[in-house]
């Protein structure tokens, strides 16, 4: 395992504990969808979430959420509409898909700081 795949685990746990404190079921983590993956699907009421989490390091160009590029979110689109029709389509209750992405800056001081952004991209 190499820093930076630790650094990505741990910026998801933390976005898990998050999620689950504010009141969400998170249902899966690192989801394969062929040969994409999605990093958290958590559900809240009528909304299943899918959550794609980011750490940038100091040396890095441009900002964790930044590196969500229009390509990225394509990707992430793509997998979690094949997600939706295989395992959430007809769950019941159900209704929308969300797209929200969370930046983790885990070099800050103190405490990690969590930038969660609702509804990141459509």
């Amino acid at each position: 395992m190499t820093a930076k795949h630790d650094k990505g685990r741990l910026a998801e746990e933390l976005v898990v504990r998050a999620l689950l404190r504010d009141g969400y079921d998170v249902l899966e983590q690192n989801v394969r969808v062929g040969r994409l993956e999605l990093d958290i699907i958590a559900r809240r009421g009528e909304v299943l979430a899918v959550i794609e989490v980011r750490t940038r390091g100091s040396g890095s160009w441009g900002t964790a959420l930044e590196s969500v590029t229009i390509e990225k979110q394509r990707r992430i689109r793509r997998a979690a509409e094949i997600l939706w029709a295989r395992r959430y389509s007809k769950v019941a209750g159900l209704e929308r898909v969300r797209f929200d992405v969370v930046a983790v800056d885990l070099e800050s001081p103190g405490e990690p700081a969590l930038d969660y952004i609702e509804a990141a991209f459509v």
